[in-house]
């Protein structure tokens, strides 16, 4: 499953006290405390975060009490990209599963669809089915019966008339489809968090490079 918000926040919680504590520990001066909730802007749908974009960096900084480090700022944006490279590897895996699954629903609904057909029509369908491997037998099904069954996953598998085979199967088709949909719009909404976050870190190693310069 996609990691949640809350997931994210109880480990990025975690970082930034150990991150904050290592710090205090060079000099024991006080440091800025960067929760995500002062790295990202609100979340999708779905509540994956949506990561804030840096416009000032300086004011930024000095919107924390004491200011923000560069290294903490940059280490807060590396932990949440972390988070969403492997929320992408979740929806990527999700997506594959999807794209592979649909077809055979699909292919399913035809078959079942077939077999009404026939029954309606009052005849059998003549099939070969697989005995072994590369061994396959001719079968007559008799449509007569109005049933077929189903494999639900599980190792279990129900009979159902053709109407309910129908209704079953056009149902997870369409959760299928608008999953696959969701998945899709999060995969591109979370790669372009990832884009956001790598920009942040890079704008961020800039400005403190310009400041030591400067102070030089």
């Amino acid at each position: 499953t996609t990691m949640t918000l809350r997931q994210i926040k109880l480990e990025m919680a975690d970082n930034s006290s150990n991150a904050a504590a290592a710090e205090a520990s060079n000099d024991d001066a006080p440091v800025a405390n960067i929760s995500l909730q002062n790295i990202i802007d609100g979340t999708n749908e779905r509540s994956i975060p949506k990561t804030k974009f840096i416009d000032d960096i300086d004011m930024f900084s000095g919107s924390f009490d004491p200011p923000a480090s560069p290294e903490l700022l940059i280490g807060a944006y590396s932990d949440l990209h972390s988070k969403f490279k492997q929320i992408e590897q979740q929806l990527t895996e999700k997506k594959a599963h999807r794209e592979k699954s649909l077809p055979e629903i699909e292919k399913s609904i035809k078959l079942v669809r077939h077999l009404k057909q026939k029954k309606e029509d009052g005849d059998s369908v003549i099939t070969r089915y697989n005995l072994a491997d590369i061994v396959y037998a001719k079968a007559e099904v008799d449509c007569s019966q109005g049933t077929v069954n189903l494999w639900l996953g599980a190792d279990v598998m129900l009979e159902y008339t053709y109407e309910d085979a129908l209704e079953l199967l056009t149902t997870k088709e369409s959760k299928a489809k608008q999953d696959f949909e969701e998945v899709t719009e999060d995969l591109a909404f979370t790669r372009n968090q990832i884009i956001t976050c790598e920009v942040n870190i890079s704008r961020i190693y800039n400005w403190d490079v310009r400041r030591k310069r400067a102070s030089a």
